[in-house]
């Protein structure tokens, strides 16, 4: 830890009522992403053991099927964890470089809650509800 990052107390909860994104609340939400970097990493890991454990030379076709199917299962859920350990690494980048917490289309604070539900988000609530119902209409085409 840097001498730079304000230190946290262990009870903090961020709030709407202090001043969005005081250094307080960003050790606050670089700590949290952090953790749940780091649980990614040991799923991953234990995934991947697993995933060399695994029982291709089952003898029976049942087993053997089901242990394919397990297996892709978890491929699936590996490439979800590397998908949200980079989105986790970008949202760190943004704490980094003071764009954390602000929607990337409007510029506007995100909120703590939706943050707190979602530490990844880059859009705010209305923003991301905008860019979904635009990505329907589209699909409908």
């Amino acid at each position: 830890m840097s001498s730079s990052s304000p230190l946290l107390p262990p009870d903090y909860r961020p709030s709407e009522d202090e001043p969005f994104m005081n250094p307080v609340m960003k050790e606050y939400f670089r700590q949290k992403l952090l953790r749940w970097r780091a649980e990614l990493l040991k799923e991953s890991t234990e995934t991947l053991q697993s995933l060399q454990d695994g029982g291709l030379q089952e003898p029976d076709i049942a087993d053997r099927a089901s242990a394919e199917t397990d297996r892709a299962l978890e491929l699936r859920t590996r490439d979800r964890e590397r998908k949200l350990i980079s989105k986790i690494d970008a949202a760190l980048e943004r704490i980094e470089n003071d764009e954390y917490g602000y929607c990337e289309e409007t510029g506007e604070p995100i909120g703590v809650r939706r943050l707190e539900a979602r530490p990844i988000a880059t859009m705010s609530l209305e923003a991301q509800e905008r860019h979904e119902r635009l990505e329907r209409t589209h699909r409908d085409d």
